[in-house]
């Protein structure tokens, strides 16, 4: 379990278009084997650590001629924002993929003493 000491918890959410691969019959949607997209994710306001980020699929469409495999995670997180990254491989044909985030992490709380 992580912990925040005294910090006030703070809560970040959003969500992004990975990409549309569908019109320009991008690689996502035409290419065969290993695939990635991936995209930066900033927060409006920086947490005092990295949050822990939960990601996950909210809109995908999907060729059903293939085997549909899919891995969707984020990857460095920050204090400031992360890297949400999405990858295929195999004959998995995507056309679009959205996705939706939420961060949660400590933050300055209200009363705490700052230099600022």
């Amino acid at each position: 379990m992580r912990r925040f000491g005294h910090y006030a918890v703070g809560i970040a959410n959003g969500s992004i278009d990975m990409f549309s691969a569908f019109e320009d019959l991008g690689p996502m949607w035409t290419g065969e084997g290993s695939r990635l997209e991936a995209r930066e994710v900033r927060f409006d306001e920086s947490f005092v650590e990295p949050p822990v980020v939960q990601i996950g699929l909210s809109m995908w469409d999907i060729g059903v001629n293939g085997n549909q495999r899919v891995d969707i995670k984020a990857v460095n997180v920050t204090r400031e924002g992360f890297r949400a990254e999405f990858r295929t491989w195999g004959d998995t044909r995507v056309a679009r993929v959205r996705a939706s985030w939420i961060a949660v992490g400590p933050v300055p709380h209200l009363d705490d003493f700052s230099d600022d």
